[in-house]
């Protein structure tokens, strides 16, 4: 089989339907909008959400919380991620980005410790937490906030 032979199951794709052609077509004539009214007119109907006056679903229920346009979001690598590199490495944003450990930076770096660390490493990041800042330095590595 060569690629301009493959086509779609039979009976899986519908063939367009064009209305407006004819009245065997089942969709001539109205090209079936009915007859008359909003729905019938060109750019007819009415926008996302509008319930015909009727107070809309979006402003009937309570709003609660907000967002926080100053938050930070940090790109998080776990400690069982860090035991990829070899006894020694110096582990640095730029290498984990290298490597597609993480794909952005976004606001930084922050060491989890999610799993345990094997490896004597020395991890530059941006925030660490307590728990990983321990078992990094327990297998007898470094921590750096960069």
């Amino acid at each position: 089989m060569k690629l301009h032979e493959l086509k779609p199951a039979e009976g899986s794709r519908r063939e367009r339907n064009r209305v407006g052609r004819g009245i065997g077509s089942g969709n001539g004539k109205t090209s079936g909008k009915g007859h008359k009214g909003q729905n019938a007119r060109s750019g007819g109907g009415v926008r996302p959400g509008f319930e015909g006056g009727q107070n809309p679903l979006a402003r009937r229920l309570p709003k609660r919380g907000f967002t926080n346009i100053h938050r930070k979001e940090y790109a998080v690598v776990n400690l069982d991620t860090l035991n990829r590199f070899d006894e020694g490495t110096e582990v640095t944003p730029e290498l984990l980005i290298e490597t597609g450990v993480v794909s952005k930076e976004l606001a930084g770096i922050k060491i989890l410790a999610k799993g345990n660390v094997e490896k004597k490493l020395t991890v530059k990041a941006h925030k660490f937490s307590s728990a990983a800042k321990e078992a990094i330095e327990a297998a007898g590595g470094t921590t750096e906030v960069v």
